[in-house]
């Protein structure tokens, strides 16, 4: 005789091995024909009273159980397998790998016998779900069990395939374990098991909502220290201001401000006179940031019966030497030119004229590596003259197998992919005219990537707290196929009252105090300078404060390396003078 105990109540986890040779032998001496009965009764041990103990007992002799549910692939591939008696992984697979080949094709039953099992087996699309059961077990059960499986893996299994079940394994196993016990189908419903797996729990949840409202409560709290903070800096900083207009007006005379204007101060005490127009910005960093390192404009003609006339030197230290006594930052002027220029082309004076032009979209990744690499490009024609029309343009790649090319509709596209030459599909038509707008496009192309190597700018940005302070060491590195100009780095900075402190720079830089953004300029980047680094100092911040930089920059040269050969005239005589423009740009660059 052998005895199976199902515990329903967690209480029953703690009896021990002794306990339960105990509880046989108190209960169940006289229970020895019994078989396959359910007996439940109340218990009394060391004096905890436990509560419904359900005993199974199960003849050693003629016992019908399942010994394994299994999905497994039509090739006999095992997915997932949950085995509820002591079995050998060897054995569980030689069961599972043989079942292909006995199942015949075009029958109909549900079940395969052998000498030892029988499989009672389902198909779900490419997949078998199967029970290995004993040839004494109740078919009429298994069946029932085999369907109540059947229902739960499409439950927790979302695509039934392979990849659909082995992600699932573990949740699948879990409900097997809640439908069979010990090889016997419990008596349970979808529902129940779906239950029984979530394990939800009340006072769990109610724990989850009081620690969300605390949050939240917190994160009002915050915004509004934030909201006052804010107010008493604004507050802060207009007293300050207040107090330094105050003192500049109760003085006498005239003070020439070195940039080419005058700022009159009349002896009454009222304010700025009529003499210059000259005010006090309001964004004083960036006013004065342009005050040492050049020289200050001559002087324009005094005004008359205004009181004295200091001397030149003299005056632009003095008003220096007072804004720094008020507090007020003076930065160096750092700047250079201030990134690359927007301005328009100057119009075309050849009489054709191609342009070829990249931009890029890129975004790379703080820790390394590329999440976005995009360059699209255009071939345009600008012809000023009408019968120069009637022509076609011969083109080299560089071969870059990454590119891929898309011609205009009206461009014959099978000349272009034998010949490289780009014509209209219609010879007697001429191409169109005129100095207005940006000319024909030709040809179109992109290249998409993500290796790292194609780059032609990568950034490196390593924030580290010390103490009270935030040292930022930013480096870049550059490709040895573009040479850059006007490069631009533009690193966001939390709000700050001065400007950080620039420990080491190849190169130039400027605070924008306005929108809070360091930007590190660099005019040229060739083979003397493929890599440089900055490091500036801020008061204690985040790291994710310092992104996203932004990039700009220009090159000459292009990732398609397109040239144009020559142009053939339709009309016969010699070929036209041409020029080409060649241009790379960045149009969303940046490290995120």
């Amino acid at each position: 005789m052998k005895l199976y105990y199902k515990f329903r109540d967690p209480l029953f986890l703690s009896l021990s091995n002794s306990d339960l040779r105990c509880l046989d032998t108190a209960r169940f001496a006289a229970l020895s024909s019994v078989n396959a009965h359910t007996i439940p009764f109340g218990l009394k041990w060391v004096g905890v009273t436990f509560l419904v103990v359900k005993v199974i007992i199960i003849s050693y002799y003629n016992v019908s159980v399942v010994l394994a549910a299994s999905i497994i692939s039509k090739s006999g591939k095992a997915l997932v397998s949950r085995q509820f008696v002591d079995m050998s992984r060897i054995r569980i697979e030689g069961l599972l790998a043989a079942f292909p080949k006995l199942v015949g094709t075009g029958k109909q039953h549900t079940y395969v016998e052998t000498e030892n099992v029988r499989y009672v087996y389902q198909p779900i699309e490419a997949l078998y779900l199967l029970l290995v059961t004993n040839k004494q077990s109740n078919i009429l059960e298994d069946l029932e069990t085999l369907r109540l499986l059947s229902k739960l893996v499409p439950e927790y299994s979302g695509s039934l395939d392979e990849e659909g079940i082995c992600k699932t394994a573990f949740e699948l196993i879990f409900a097997f374990d809640e439908v069979i016990s010990l090889g016997h189908k419990d008596n349970v419903t979808v529902a129940q098991v779906k239950q029984y797996c979530e394990m939800e729990s009340h006072e769990e949840r109610l724990h989850k909502l009081v620690m969300q409202s605390k949050i939240n409560e917190t994160k009002d709290v915050m915004k509004r220290k934030a909201s006052e903070i804010d107010k008493s800096k604004i507050e802060k900083n207009r007293g300050e201001k207040g107090g330094f207009m105050s003192i500049q007006s109760m003085g006498s005379g005239r003070i020439d401000s070195g940039f080419g204007s005058e700022m009159s101060i009349s002896s009454s005490g009222t304010g700025f006179g009529s003499g210059s127009g000259f005010g006090l910005s309001t964004d004083v960093e960036s006013s004065f940031s342009k005050s040492k390192g050049r020289a200050p404009s001559s002087a324009t003609a005094p005004a008359k019966g205004l009181g004295m006339q200091l001397g030149k030197t003299q005056r632009a230290n003095q008003f220096l030497e007072s804004l720094k006594a008020e507090g007020e930052v003076i930065l160096e002027d750092v700047r250079p030119s201030s990134g690359p220029s927007r301005s328009a082309a100057p119009p075309p004076t050849d009489p054709i004229t191609l342009s070829v032009e990249e931009k890029l979209n890129v975004t790379l990744k703080r820790d390394g590596g590329v999440s976005n690499f995009d360059v699209q490009g255009t071939l345009s024609l600008q012809i000023l003259n009408q019968e120069d029309g009637l022509i076609q343009v011969q083109i080299e790649t560089g071969g870059n197998p990454g590119i891929l090319f898309k011609t205009h509709p009206n461009i014959n596209k099978e000349l272009f992919s034998n010949e490289n030459i780009l014509g209209l599909k219609d010879p007697n038509r001429p191409f169109p005219s005129g100095q207005a707008g940006d000319g024909v496009g030709l040809l179109r192309w992109r290249m998409q990537s993500v290796d790292e190597s194609v780059v032609p700018l990568t950034i490196n940005c390593w924030p580290s707290v010390s103490g009270n302070e935030t040292y930022v060491s930013i480096e870049y590195e550059a490709s040895s196929l573009f040479d850059l100009h006007n490069v631009v780095i533009s690193v966001p900075l939390p709000a700050l009252r001065e400007a950080p402190n620039v420990k080491q720079i190849d190169g130039e830089w400027r605070y924008d105090s306005r929108n809070s953004i360091l930007e590190w300029s660099i005019l040229l980047i060739d083979n003397s300078n493929r890599s440089g680094s900055m490091e500036f100092v801020v008061p204690p911040s985040d790291s994710s404060v310092f992104f996203p930089i932004s990039v700009r920059f220009t090159a000459a040269s292009t990732f398609s390396d397109l040239k144009v050969i020559t142009i053939l005239p339709l009309k016969g005589g010699p070929s036209p003078k041409f020029a080409q423009r060649t241009i790379l740009s960045t149009e969303n660059y940046q490290v995120a």
